[in-house]
């Protein structure tokens, strides 16, 4: 089994049951949830004339090859009705892979670790709480020194 960290983001419906009903269908492909964040109320990133999000993170164990968890990721949001509007927009639900063992790939279809996780509050907030200790394979930090610095360098 590999471990691997996954963000949850919602800014549309019930943002909470979305978040919980995501993590119930990666249940039912197989994936195991070990640990899960509290959620967080964020402000949209990037495009800011958007509602707010609840965001969060998870711990998982699978057996899927990194390519293969992001299909089933993606799947999980098509299942959900994830409708991709405008880039960073408004979504019912977000799943990003961030990190995946030690793994460090570059592809078209996937980059690990998630390539800017280091810039963003609403992944290190929940992600720091599920694992503090974690250290980034590229930026060799632990995920509480990327926040610490993220925070401070405001």
């Amino acid at each position: 089994m590999h471990t691997a960290y996954i963000a949850l983001g919602s800014n549309l419906g019930d943002k909470e049951a979305n978040l919980r009903q995501a993590l119930k269908l990666l249940t039912e492909q197989g994936i195991t949830i070990k640990r899960v964040s509290k959620f967080f109320v964020t402000e949209p990133y990037g495009v800011i004339d958007q509602p707010s999000f609840l965001n969060g993170a998870c711990c998982i164990e699978t057996a899927l090859p990194p390519l293969n968890l992001l299909e089933t990721l993606l799947a999980v949001e098509n299942k959900m009705g994830r409708v991709r509007l405008r880039h960073w927009g408004e979504r019912n639900i977000d799943l990003d892979l961030l990190l995946y063992e030690n793994v460090i790939m570059d592809t078209e279809k996937l980059r690990l670790p998630h390539p800017d996780m280091q810039n963003r509050d609403f992944v290190l907030l929940p992600l720091e709480e599920i694992a503090p200790e974690l250290e980034h394979p590229v930026l060799h930090k632990t995920i509480a020194k990327l926040k610490d610095e993220l925070v401070q360098g405001r």
